[in-house]
C-alpha cells in the first residue's frame, strides 16, 4: 500500500519508511507522488498543522497521506517557540538557536526545562483521520554542544544521557526522539486501522 508523505525531506521519508515497511507500506515523497501543494500552516497546535498538511497531500494525490509537525517547547517561555520553531526569527537554524539563547539568557539552569514535540497525522481518502503525539523531555543549555543533528539539537540536553541531541549518535536519537515516539504510536495505530479496513471489505 502506498502512502504520500507531506514533505520532500528525504531524511524524514527514510525514517518513516523504515518504521512502516513492516506493515507493507511504501512511503512516497510529495515529488514522487506528483504533489506540489503547499498549504498554509495556520493551526494553533502541532496536531492541527500536521492535519492541514496531511489533508492537502491526501486531496492532491488521492492516496493516504502522512504528515508531521514538530518543534521545541520551552516551559519558561510559555511553550515558545513551539509551533513557530522553524520560523522563530528570520535567518538560518543557527540564527534561531542564537535567538532562543538570547531570550533565555537570564533563566537559571533549574528552570530551563523543555521538550521536543512531534505530532504525526494520517488522513485516508475516505475521510478517516488519526493523529499521534510524541514528546521527549530535556532542558536547554546556555551554549551549544555537539556538531550533529540540526535545528535546536545542540542546546537540547538530555540529563539521563548526559549529552545533547547534537552529541548523540543518530541511530540512538532515532530510537528516543519525539518523532520516533510519535511514529511508534503511528505504526501501531496504522496496523489497527488497516486491519479494520480490510475486515470492512470482507
Amino acid at each position: 500500500m502506498r502512502f504520500v508523505l507531506a514533505s520532500n525531506n528525504q531524511k524524514k521519508k527514510g525514517e518513516m519508511s523504515a518504521i512502516l515497511q513492516g506493515l507493507g507500506i511504501e512511503v512516497l515523497s510529495m515529488e514522487e507522488a506528483g504533489v506540489h501543494t503547499q498549504p498554509e500552516e495556520d493551526g494553533d497546535t502541532f496536531e492541527e498543522n500536521a492535519l492541514i498538511k496531511a489533508r492537502a497531500a491526501c486531496k492532491a494525490s488521492g492516496l493516504p497521506a502522512l504528515a508531521d509537525d514538530s518543534g521545541l517547547a520551552v516551559d519558561a517561555l510559555g511553550g515558545a517557540p513551539g509551533i513557530h520553531s522553524a520560523r522563530y526569527c528570520p535567518g538560518s537554524d543557527w540564527d534561531r538557536l542564537q535567538f532562543l539563547l538570547h531570550n533565555m539568557k537570564d533563566i537559571p539552569r533549574e528552570k530551563r526545562s523543555a521538550r521536543f514535540v512531534s505530532a504525526v497525522a494520517c488522513v485516508f481518502p475516505d475521510g478517516t483521520e488519526r493523529v499521534w503525539r510524541g514528546e521527549c523531555p530535556g532542558l536547554v543549555l546556555e551554549e551549544p554542544q555537539g556538531q550533529g543533528g540540526f535545528g535546536y539539537d545542540p542546546v537540547f540536553y538530555l540529563p539521563e544521557y548526559q549529552m545533547t541531541f547534537a552529541q548523540m549518535p543518530g541511530e540512538e536519537k532515532n530510537k528516543i526522539s519525539h518523532r520516533a515516539r510519535a511514529m511508534a504510536q503511528c505504526a501501531a495505530g496504522l496496523a489497527e486501522e488497516m486491519k479494520g479496513k480490510e475486515e470492512e471489505k470482507k
